[in-house]
């Protein structure tokens, strides 16, 4: 198989312009970061796949970025993914994304004007016919190109073009709330903007193994490179890659501050009771629920064990399990 061009979860990943199949014919392209894919970026997809009925075209292809372009016009303002690329096009597919182009964003296509961009991208790499964007849409150097610029292009190169007006409530949709939300520990306004609980995806490391000694075994995920939300104790749960088991947990995110926090931050869900699972070096999904408490420090192991089956409890509640 082509390295630029792969499938993850029965959505295409194109890397390069080579990697589009040559008979793709026309489609209608969504385009943005999609971090998340949250309820706005699903509205422009939902309007998408109409744009494609409308004009009888079968494919409908997002076009993404990354690294994320303030990575590199201004990478001390970069954002924390919510998501990486491939769990990104999972999700673009779920919603009726059939393959998902990743234009690698560095110095030189930072400085493609608009015109170049809907060139090199949506003309010549997938044959556009409808282009949707959200309403805010801009693109080219310095942001030079907007949603008229690209309809001013589209009826240059035989391609329709759709902004969808901005939509939610409290706030407008966006990746930028949703990492609000997950700083303050909200993860129930996250999931209002997602319309999915956030979760964090990673293979379990071997740990200290303190939780076991204490009788809460844990499945750690490192977080680095992915939002996760505030430091502090969580409802949820964990569902194994390999075979789609799904269980309850009480989840930990944190740097374990009562054992002067040695190992970093990290995801720690505890599967309640169960104390048979072997988890190490499988990948797992760890999705918060809602938050039971902030993070503490306890001056002793036995006020830790109080508050931990505490924390189940209130776990089993959130959840409304037994």
């Amino acid at each position: 198989m082509n390295s630029a061009v792969w499938k993850t979860r029965d959505v295409q990943i194109w890397r390069t312009p080579s990697a589009v199949p040559p008979g793709l014919g026309r489609t209608v392209v969504v385009i943005g970061n999609f971090d998340g894919v949250h309820l706005g970026h699903q509205r422009v997809i939902e309007c998408a796949r109409d744009v494609a009925q409308s004009l009888g075209v079968t494919h409908v292809v997002a076009v993404t970025f990354d690294p994320h372009p303030m990575a590199v016009l201004r990478p001390e303002h970069a954002p924390v993914s919510l998501t990486t690329i491939e769990v990104r096009a999972e999700l673009l597919a779920a919603h009726g994304v059939e393959a998902v182009f990743v234009v690698e964003f560095d110095n030189d296509v930072a400085k493609w004007s608009p015109t170049q961009f809907v060139n090199e991208i949506l003309v010549d790499a997938l044959h556009a016919q409808g282009v949707v964007v959200g309403a805010n849409f801009r693109f080219g150097a310095k942001a030079a190109g907007d949603v008229a610029t690209l309809r001013e292009l589209g009826a240059q190169h035989d391609f329709t073009v759709v902004g969808v007006d901005l939509e939610g409530g409290p706030a407008v949709w966006s990746s930028t709330y949703v990492r609000t939300c997950l700083a303050a520990g909200d993860v129930e306004g996250a999931a209002l903007a997602l319309g999915r609980p956030y979760f964090v995806r990673g293979v379990v490391q071997h740990g200290d193994q303190r939780g076991r000694e204490l009788g809460f075994p844990t499945a750690n995920v490192p977080t680095q490179g992915i939002a996760a939300p505030a430091d502090g104790v969580y409802a949820g749960w964990l569902r194994r890659l390999d075979t789609a088991e799904l269980y309850p947990a009480a989840i930990s995110v944190g740097t374990n501050p009562t054992f002067d926090g040695v190992r970093g931050r990290r995801v720690e869900g505890y599967c309640l009771d169960r104390d048979d699972l072997e988890l190490y070096d499988v990948e797992v999904e760890i999705s918060f629920v809602s938050r039971i408490r902030g993070m503490v420090k306890f001056e002793g192991i036995d006020a830790l064990i109080e508050q931990m089956h505490d924390d189940v409890a209130k776990t089993r509640i959130a959840l409304g399990v037994d």
